[in-house]
């Protein structure tokens, strides 16, 4: 797909890597420093979760930084027994794409409606840097996405997976890493993005958390009709992705996803965070659900979201909370 202008980029996407207020993301020095001589951790999950929240992760360690966070690596591990992980995950992986070449005349007669999806979402996923050079290779993604459709009964396939797989892609160095970080991901965050799993519950508690903090909110949203909230779909199904305009932004409000601090189902804060900062605009506008989701897409960079988030998760009083919202409130995700 062309983009003469440029803006849709990669290495546009890629570019201005923003800095944390006040603190320093985690360098490749510090990581370094967190681990002993056999590579075992010295700090604890809770330590280094907690630095991650407050700080985020410098480009340098992420792609390693995440193999903890999503489980690809045990936070137990030496740095010995993960080679061992790194070959076993290579050699599963490529298992897996040999059983799914055996079964490719099956997968393009009876999985055809997948293959035709795929194929069109691939086709204008703009994969090239501002000098035009191909970044990403399509035939790979397609690969991956075919082996996620067919070994990950509970997530299938559904559009959005290919740009979220995208920055999997830009993140990982290996075919393997690449599948694994992005099943694990799905894992981690209890497939929260998947359309029949996690996006209707998102809904359903977005619904009820607005109606809790914000009665007035609420009952403009409902004179709008049922639909309003429901058109809010596409944050959770994307994972935010499209709020941003930066690569680097999405990383960083995953990485929170990941820890499950400060709370679990913590997408839904940011989902209510989100519509408050445009909040006064909707109700002076007397907007509606597509007209909120392009204000919302202009809110800008994801720190102060991320931190509007906790301050709602940390300042509620406990007290005054349903029993039906009680767990984003008082579980952390490990």
């Amino acid at each position: 797909q062309d983009d003469p202008s440029g803006k849709n980029s990669i290495s546009l996407r890629l570019s201005s890597y923003p800095q944390e207020a006040k603190q320093l993301p985690i360098d490749r020095n510090e990581w370094e420093g967190y681990f002993d001589e056999s590579g075992h951790l010295v700090k604890s999950w809770d330590f280094i979760t907690s630095i991650i929240l407050e700080r985020g992760l410098d480009p340098s360690v992420r792609s390693e930084a995440w193999k903890f966070l999503t489980g690809y690596y045990s936070w137990s591990s030496s740095r010995d027994e993960r080679l061992a992980v790194e070959g076993m995950r290579r050699k599963n992986y490529e298992s897996l794409a040999k059983m799914c070449d055996k079964i490719q005349p099956l997968l393009e007669t009876e999985h055809r409606d997948f293959s035709r999806v795929c194929n069109s979402d691939l086709q204008r996923l703009y994969t090239r840097d501002a000098q035009g050079q191909t970044r990403v290779d399509k035939k790979q993604m397609e690969k991956i996405l075919l082996l996620s459709y067919v070994c990950n009964m509970e997530a299938e396939y559904q559009q959005g997976f290919h740009e979220m797989l995208l920055l999997f892609h830009l993140l990982a160095e290996q075919e393997h890493e690449i599948y694994w970080l992005f099943q694990f991901f799905l894992q981690k965050t209890e497939h929260s993005c998947v359309m029949n799993i996690g996006v209707g519950k998102n809904l359903i508690m977005l619904k009820a958390l607005i109606a809790f903090m914000d009665p007035t909110f609420a009952k403009h949203l409902e004179g709008k009709g049922t639909q309003v909230i429901q058109s809010l779909f596409p944050w959770f199904s994307f994972s935010f992705q499209r709020v941003f305009k930066s690569f680097y932004d999405v990383w960083r409000l995953w990485e929170v996803f990941l820890i499950g601090k400060p709370c679990r189902n913590f997408q839904v804060i940011v989902a209510y965070t989100l519509l408050q900062t445009v909040r006064d605009q909707i109700l002076r506008e007397n907007m509606s659900g597509d007209d909120i989701l392009m204000v919302s897409g202009c809110a800008g960079h994801p720190i102060p979201l991320l931190w509007g988030s906790h301050r709602f998760v940390t300042s509620t009083a406990l007290s005054q909370v349903p029993a039906a919202l009680m767990e984003f409130f008082t579980q952390a995700r490990k």
